[in-house]
């Protein structure tokens, strides 16, 4: 996780660092810093608690230099504290370090470099790397080989960034963790991801895994480790820097809920065609996907939720799909072959265990393809193919408009795969593309009469929150459980709601509301379950159109249109959120920060 920025370019570094800092907060706000070149050697400012207050801490001292690096901390060695925070110096204070990763030899470079009298301050693997430079440097090596010879010694996953005193470059290296160079004039960036720095470049360079980057005031470098020249795309990022910020929402958050229209209406935007029943996906010519015996799909959280649900399309049409958990996929794999598509599904593209299952696939042989919302991304790099959900910036850490599009997008791959198989769209496809045209101005009505505000005030002070669904509705009601225990702290589960009875009722009082999400499919065998639930005294909220025979015995109802039944679930999915949303806000939680929480998992 964690937060990496570094500026270099003519003026004072500060106000881009901070501006950058606060862009990334969504990949962990435990702690947070910033190391300037002063003139007079290197200033670093830095503590435990929000960005917010560091620029507190800022305010009565400020740092003035050209360059400078940043840091926003989500903890893996070490408690969040002042000392754990970045940046880390050496000894003499003339080598600062940010770091996203995990030094898996750190132990032994610490004790190492102990015996060669390094005195460490903090609890951190990063303090490892200023101190493994600094011995380098006093052996002679200049700042860049000093710099190569340390990243050379590293174990693990990383992303670092480095500034040297007296040196106005910053050294680069990249390896499992996300590293993207920015470029505008006479001004680079370093980042852990784009929006650090979308205010003022929309131009860059993604670094792949062994990379090094060395930032001078009059260019970029890109090598190897050992210093050899790679060739790297310079790429314009198709993202407006509005749509980093919260345009008059409260939270991130809400705003994004409220991107689903604009979000789906790009995802489908040119890939399809209602009138002569067919789907587009970006150059992927018809008989793509013909050979493609089974498909398995690996992700984390929301997105393995998108997955589930694009496998249990592929799976009712035919095609024989399974979901998996990334992190578990990757200890024990199904079985794989050349008739294998393996589809890793990462809002950010560099979920490390999403990534550690991607490449597994590929070692067995299986094709691969990735649906993600990062294009540069390693998963979009690694894998054979990938496809794009064209969602834009997702600062709320709770994910809400990508999965969204990560469901249309699966459910138009695995129309588009069934064709392919069966060479021909089959009769029903025109239709089901016109009520996916006519999703994004429909959710858009949803949003404006949805009454989630008022049935989270109602159910506030319940003990625990159950949600159900079959068939489609399960992941859905997976989701749902999920977005209410990120963002408000209370118990909540999904289930499948055959399960239902097969333990879970257990725990069913008057103080466990239940939320039962119908999709058109199977209802009657939902209500049933539901209706178990409500007979012992469990209040029932029923996720539906208007006119459903469950809103006759629900104690409350949150609408839906009557839809195609494979789309239903996404307008259910948008209450749902919506009831979360409301909840946490009634609670005053942090909703865009909840604790412990961080946007882009990029540790195993």
């Amino acid at each position: 996780m964690c937060g990496i920025i570094g500026r270099v370019g003519d003026g004072d570094a500060l106000e881009p660092l901070l501006t950058g800092l606060e862009n990334l907060e969504y990949r962990g706000y435990d702690s947070a810093g910033v190391a300037v070149q002063n003139g007079a050697g290197i200033k670093v400012q830095k503590r435990s608690g929000e960005v917010s207050e560091l620029k507190r801490t800022i305010d009565g001292d400020p740092p003035e230099g050209e360059v400078g690096i940043g840091h926003t901390r989500w903890s893996t060695h070490g408690p969040p504290t002042d000392a754990n925070a970045h940046p880390h110096t050496d000894s003499t204070a003339d080598v600062a370090v940010v770091h996203n990763g995990i030094i898996e030899n750190y132990a032994t470079l610490r004790e190492r470099l102990r015996e060669a009298d390094h005195e460490f301050t903090s609890d951190t693997d990063t303090e490892v790397i200023p101190h493994l430079i600094q011995q380098y440097l006093d052996e002679g090596y200049g700042s860049e080989g000093a710099f190569r010879r340390a990243i050379d010694e590293l174990e693990g996953s990383y992303a670092v960034a480095v500034m040297l005193s007296g040196d106005h470059s910053l050294y680069a290296a990249r390896q499992g963790s996300p590293l993207v160079v920015g470029m505008q004039d006479e001004e680079f960036f370093l980042a852990s991801d784009v929006p650090a720095f979308l205010e003022y470049t929309d131009d860059v360079v993604f670094l792949e895994d062994g990379d090094v980057a060395v930032v001078r005031p009059d260019g970029v470098e890109f090598t190897d480790v050992e210093g050899n020249p790679v060739d790297r795309e310079r790429q314009t990022v198709d993202w407006d820097p509005e749509q980093a910020g919260k345009a008059g929402y409260d939270h991130f958050m809400l705003k994004e809920i409220h991107e689903q229209p604009t979000a789906l209406a790009q995802a489908i935007e040119g890939r399809t065609d209602p009138d002569a029943g067919a789907i587009d996906l970006d150059g992927f010519e018809s008989g793509t996907f013909e050979d493609v015996e089974r498909v398995q799909l690996v992700a984390c959280g929301t997105s393995y939720h998108a997955a589930l649900y694009g496998s249990l399309l592929l799976n009712a049409a035919g095609v024989h799909a399974t979901a998996h958990l990334a992190n578990e996929y990757s200890v024990a794999a199904p079985p794989t072959d050349g008739g294998s598509l393996v589809i890793a599904v990462s809002q950010s593209g560099e979920t490390a265990d999403t990534l550690g299952a991607l490449r597994r696939a590929e070692r067995e042989g299986a094709r691969t393809l990735t649906v993600t919302n990062v294009v540069g991304s390693t998963a979009a790099r690694v894998a054979d193919d990938a496809l794009f959900i064209r969602a834009g910036p997702e600062i709320g850490v709770a994910a809400t408009k990508t999965f969204s599009s990560q469901a249309v997008m699966l459910a138009l791959l695995a129309r588009r795969i069934v064709a392919d198989r069966r060479g021909d769209p089959g009769t029903d496809l025109g239709a089901f593309l016109a009520e996916l045209e006519r999703m994004p101005d429909r959710i858009d009505d949803l949003l404006e009469t949805s009454h989630a505000a008022g049935i989270a005030d109602r159910y506030l002070d319940s003990d625990s929150y159950f949600f159900i669904g079959r068939g489609l509705g399960f992941p859905v009601a997976l989701e749902g459980a999920l977005k209410f225990k990120e963002i408000t702290y209370e118990h909540a589960e999904g289930f499948a709601a055959g399960e239902l009875k097969h333990g879970p009722l257990a725990l069913v009082t008057p103080e466990t509301p239940v939320f039962a999400v119908f999709t058109g499919e199977e209802d009657e065998r939902t209500l049933k379950n539901a209706e178990e639930a409500q007979a012992r005294g469990a209040p029932l909220v029923a996720v539906c159109p208007e006119d459903h025979p469950a809103t006759e015995i629900a104690d409350a109802h949150l609408g839906i249109p009557d839809t195609d039944s494979d789309l239903a679930g996404l307008f259910a999915n948008v209450q749902l959120q919506l009831v979360a949303y409301h909840a946490a806000d009634l609670l005053d939680r942090p909703i865009d920060k909840p604790r412990n929480l961080a946007k882009s998992v990029t540790v195993e």
